[in-house]
Order: structure tokens, then sequence, then C-alpha cells
């Protein structure tokens, strides 16, 4: 018996049918036996010559039989599927351009090599070489002569990969969800050409493309709080940047006139559907241009990048048509808002009349905001979302746009617009403030902004001021959230759709850096390749449980609310809030229930996607931000510690996942 045979028995013998044995161990036998065979498991080269795209298009028109010219082709990818045994074999053959059949038969391959077959998995990446046939039942196929081992999978692909309950797997493991799912990887092709033609459109109308640095010294060019480093050559607290403003605009004072940069911003700032605390911009200013100027790009660009992916400029955006046809309009700020509550109102309404709207509308406000500022706030509750079609929203307060130039005729006024298409902000832009003493005083009120508390305001930059004072012509200039953009252009609902690498919390289990060295010896049960870390000791006499609302419910109420098993469907961040959570719930009835709980301090959206909980479902429905909520998520919350260096803590109640949606506590 051959070398190759003996190889094939022993990876057969190896994985003897065994109901209780584990794929993964089933198959690392597998490769064990090829290597103590001398088989090779994962040589160094390919020699592949052809795509499966380009042999499906190439003989798209051969009838049945073999191709009469007996062309040799080479191709290679991932095993998706496999039938068959003895003299003839079925494989699917997935690469990336995509999926084919390989038939091998036992005439063109011999019986040795069909052997070699029998211990390939699904998942195993494979060379194939042969020349292409059309089968009896009209399946374009390569009649293979040699089928060779290139990778060995180790893992099984899953059998299903989608869905709500997956997505935290799918985006944890992204290049399984790759694998198996199309329209995934067309997602990210798509994003790939956006981005090209975002660089070729900029090139093209005379911008040259730069790059700024990600490590900065001042919190600058936006308002947001920062993630902070050291950088230890310098002995020096650092700011991963949090826009790439400042530098850009230097190089305008330098004599360059049109610049842009497209690259990762860093926001230390929660996570929902439309943000995500390390995104990408692009950024750009030309000289001797303004806010008209910037327009025309923000229209031009957008335009440009959806006849990349798209055949209309009429595009479908979860379940709404957007039409991105024609000049897009320009709005004031005040009038958006005085559509979106039915009453007229500017930066002259009474500011008393102001807070009594953000009120009424249960929107914070805080004393010491003047009427642009709470404007400002009610335009982001309620004037963005009403907005479907692209608009150009203009005139900003000043007191929301510290680096934008006054309005000549309305110093209260600024040349601003943001781009809103679909209730989200899709781009900002300025006409350029120039004036470096107007612009060192904007500077001395976000350090009043910061002494007052608001670790989001911008620090003073002394050495902008100081190119300022050299001189920089009047400028345009704009950023454009390429990730919202590739959601707009791909029908994507959660900025995570379009990331590669979602940022997400550790596994369960997992343990990195510092942390490492205190993780105990032993593995997590079914995963070998995460070690368990050594839980906190909790030293319970220092525990203070405290109860809730003990002194305003007395008992006879209490045991009038209805405590019902929830399932988590869906679970968000609330837009201008930094305690809430929106919950999407199936109580057990046919329509899910929406509640809001503030307990975003404590969790994260994605912890809680899936989970079982408890609530009190018979609570008359409140508005909170807007958002009406019906019911109360049931948490324990505890007091840790004594005095002042007590802590809250919050644990939401979490219950076994078998318990059916809908049964209720007695």
């Amino acid at each position: 018996m051959s070398e190759e045979n003996k190889s094939v028995n022993a990876a057969e013998a190896a994985v003897a049918p065994d109901a209780a044995a584990d794929e993964r161990t089933h198959r690392l036998a597998r490769r064990q036996a090829l290597l103590d065979a001398g088989q090779e498991a994962y040589p160094e080269h390919s020699n592949v010559t052809v795509h499966a795209a380009d042999l499906l298009a190439r003989y798209a028109e051969l009838a049945e039989g073999d191709d009469p010219e007996g062309t040799v082709h080479t191709v290679a990818g991932r095993i998706r599927a496999k039938r068959g045994q003895g003299k003839v074999c079925f494989i699917v053959l997935q690469d990336p351009s995509a999926t084919m059949q390989l038939f091998c038969r036992i005439d063109n391959m011999g019986e040795e090599a069909m052997r070699a077959l029998r211990p390939l998995d699904l998942g195993d990446i494979v060379e194939a070489t042969g020349t292409m046939m059309r089968t009896r039942r009209g399946e374009l196929s390569l009649a293979t002569t040699s089928v060779r081992l290139l990778s060995k999978s180790i893992r099984p692909l899953p059998e299903k990969f989608h869905g709500l309950s997956d997505k935290e797997t799918r985006y944890r493991q992204r290049y399984v969800d790759l694998i198996v799912n199309d329209d995934v990887r067309e997602t990210f092709r798509k994003r790939s050409a956006i981005v090209s033609e975002f660089r070729r459109y900029m090139e093209g109308d005379g911008y040259m493309e730069v790059e700024t640095p990600v490590l900065q010294t001042i919190q600058g060019g936006a308002t947001a709080k920062p993630f902070i480093t050291h950088f230890n050559a310098l002995d020096q607290e650092c700011f991963l940047r949090i826009a790439t403003e400042l530098p850009l605009k230097r190089l305008l004072v330098g004599g360059y006139e049109k610049v842009f940069e497209i690259g990762r911003i860093f926001r230390n700032e929660g996570m929902d559907l439309t943000h995500n605390p390390e995104f990408t911009t692009m950024e750009a200013y030309r000289a001797y241009s303004d806010l008209e100027g910037m327009k025309e790009l923000a229209e031009g660009v957008i335009k440009a990048a959806n006849a990349r992916v798209n055949d209309s400029e009429q595009i479908e955006f979860q379940g709404t048509t957007i039409d991105l046809s024609g000049t897009w309009p320009s709005v004031p700020m005040t009038k958006v808002v005085s559509n979106a509550i039915g009453e007229e109102v500017d930066l002259d309404t009474p500011v008393e009349h102001l807070r009594e709207l953000c009120a009424a509308h249960q929107i914070e406000a805080k004393p010491e905001w003047g009427a642009g500022k709470l404007i400002a706030e009610l335009y982001d509750e309620l004037g963005e979302p009403s907005l479907v079609n692209p608009t150009f929203v203009v005139d900003y307060p000043v007191e929301v746009s510290p680096l934008a130039k006054r309005r000549e005729d309305d110093p209260r006024l600024t040349h601003r617009f943001e781009l809103v298409i679909a209730g989200h902000e899709y781009a900002n832009a300025f006409s350029e403030l120039n004036d470096p003493v107007d612009q060192a005083d904007r500077f001395h009120a976000e350090i009043a902004e910061r002494d007052a508390g608001d670790d989001e305001a911008m620090q003073f930059d002394a050495d902008y001021v100081r190119a300022l004072e050299y001189g920089m012509p009047p400028a345009g200039g704009i950023g454009i959230g390429i990730d919202r953009v590739v959601m707009l252009l791909t029908n994507q609902a959660s900025i995570r759709d379009v990331l590669l690498f979602p940022h997400m919390k550790p596994e369960r289990g997992q343990v990195s850096g510092a942390a490492e060295a205190k993780a105990a010896a032993g593995e997590v049960a079914g995963n070998p390749d995460v070690v368990a870390p050594k839980l906190p000791t909790l030293d319970y006499s220092q525990v203070h449980v405290e109860p809730q609302l003990a002194d305003l419910v007395d008992f006879d109420t209490f045991c009038k609310s209805d405590f019902r098993v929830v399932k988590v469907l869906e679970c968000e961040a609330v837009p201008k809030s930094k305690k809430l959570l929106q919950f999407k719930l199936d109580d057990g009835t046919d329509e899910p229930r929406t509640i809001l709980s503030g307990i975003h301090a404590y969790y994260e959206p994605e912890d809680l996607v899936g989970k079982t909980l408890v609530a009190i479902v018979n609570l008359p429905a409140r508005k909170m931000m807007g958002i009406p909520s019906c019911g109360m998520i049931i948490s324990a919350v505890h007091k840790e510690g004594e005095g002042d260096d007590a802590q809250e803590r919050l644990n939401v109640l979490q219950l076994d996942s078998s318990i059916p949606a809908g049964a209720k506590l007695c």
C-alpha cells in the first residue's frame, strides 16, 4: 500500500464515528494523521491560475460535456459543501470571487487521489486542477485531475450564522462572518469602493491628501471626551486625536490651498447604532472658499460614492426611500426646530419660554444655557430626527460652534452647516474662523466650560492661535463621517455592520495585560484557549443593600406589580443621553415592549442583547427623552464600603434562558 493510502486510512481510522467526540478533536486527529504519514497539511505555495468567477463567465455558453479545447486551470478556495464517495465526488469551492463546483471522478483522478478526498472537511482550503465541463444536470464544473490540501480547518464552520442572537459572535469573529455570509463580504467590498471613490473625487478636484498626528498634546478640533495615553520617550501625557481639523488648517497657513485627510478618529464616548469610539472621517479644507463651496463638495462626493456602488439616486435605507438627486436644500436651524414643535422660535424667543419647551419635551436644560444652546438642544432631540432627504441645516448659534466664523449680519449665528439625511448627521462644515483674537476668546470660553466641569470642552491651543496670527486665508472646511455614509449607501442599520472589527468587551473569562498574571491556572470549560481569571474576594460585611422606594410604596401596592420574564431582542443607547438604554423586549405577547432604563453607566448595549431579564409590565407608559417607556427593568442596587469610600453598584437581574418570555413571578 502506498504512503498516501496509509495516510488516508490512518486519518479515517482516527475519526471513527463517535457521537460524544468533539468535532474539533476529530479534525485535530485528521491533521496529525496526515503529518504522521509525512503529508503536508499547510504547504508553502499554491499555483493558482484563475478565479472561479472568471471561469464561470468564460465558459457560460459551454454546452453539456467537456471543454473541447481541454484548457487546464488551477483554482483554490474553501470547501463549502461535499457529497458523494467512491467513484464520484462533488465539492463546492468558494474563492474570493464566487463559488463553483468541482467534479471529481475516479477516471480522471485515479483511485489513490479519490481516497485522499475522504478526510477533507468543510472549511478546508484546497487547490484543484482540471478542465471545464458542464454536467448532465447543467452545472458548470471543473473536472479535476488533482485536489491538494492547502490549509486544514480545525474548527468547523457554523451551520447557521445569522440573526440577532448571533450578532455578538459575528462581530467578534468577523473572519467567520465573512466566510459564511456573502452579503457581509459585499458590504465591505462596497465600503472599500466608497473610500476609494472619496479619494478619487478629492484628487480630481485638486485636493492633496496629507497625514496628521494621531497622538496630540492638546485636546482640540471638536467637543468630545478623549482617550489619554502616555508617551514614554517624552514622559508626556497625550490624547488620541478627536479631530484632524487644527493640524489641517495649519497647512492652509503654510500655503497649501486644498488639503484633505481620511483617517481614524478616537472619542472616549458611548456606543450605539451610529456611534463607535473609533471611527473614520474625511476632513477637507480649501483656502479662498466658504460654506457654499463645502456644500458643493459634500453633495458631489457623496453622489459620486453612491454612483460607485448603486445604480440609482433613489436608495432604500431601513425601509425609507432617500432621494439623493437634485440640489440639496439649505434650511436654518431655527426653521427646522419651529417645524418640529409647531410654533415659531428663534434667538429672540425668551429664554424662559425655550426652557418651557425643553421641559415639555423631556429635554434636560442647564440653568446657564442661553437661547442658542437651548435651540440647539431642541434641534438635536426633535428637529434632526424629522429630516429625511438630504438637507443642509445652516445658521448654527455661536455657543455650539467655537471654530466657525460669525455671520456678519447677526454675530449670534455662524457660517456653519450640518448635512442631515434620514435623521442623522453625515457632515459638518464651516466658513472657517481665521481671526486669531476671536479664536483666542472662544478658546478662553471653552476653558471656562472645562473649569465648570465639562471634560469634553476644548483646551487652549496657543500654537494654533500663533499660526492664525501669521495669517490664514478665508477658507471652507468640512468633516464627513465615512462610516455613516457607508451605512447609508449599503442600507445597514448599525455602524458595527460597516466596521470590520468593531470594539468588543473581552470574552467572558478572557484576561490581558497585568490581569493575566493574576489569572488562575486551568482552562475555561469549552474553550481551551481562554484562561480563567481569579475572581475577587468580596467582603460581605461591607455590603449594604438599600430597599428601593421603601418609604413610597406600601406592601399592598407592591403586590399589584406584574413582574414578568422578558427576553432582550434589541438594546441600544439613547442618543444624547449618557444614562439611558432603550430595550426592545419579548414579554410573551404578540407586540414587542419598549422600556428605557438608566443603567448605561453599568452596562453596554451588547452586554444585554439575548439575555433573560425581569420587568414590571403594568406601569403606565411615561416618556423619557421623548420615547415612551412601558415598564421597568428590575435591577439590584447596593453599596460597597463605608463613608466617603462607599460606591454604588448595580446588577440587572438575569434569569436562566430556559424560562419562557411572559412567565409571571409569584
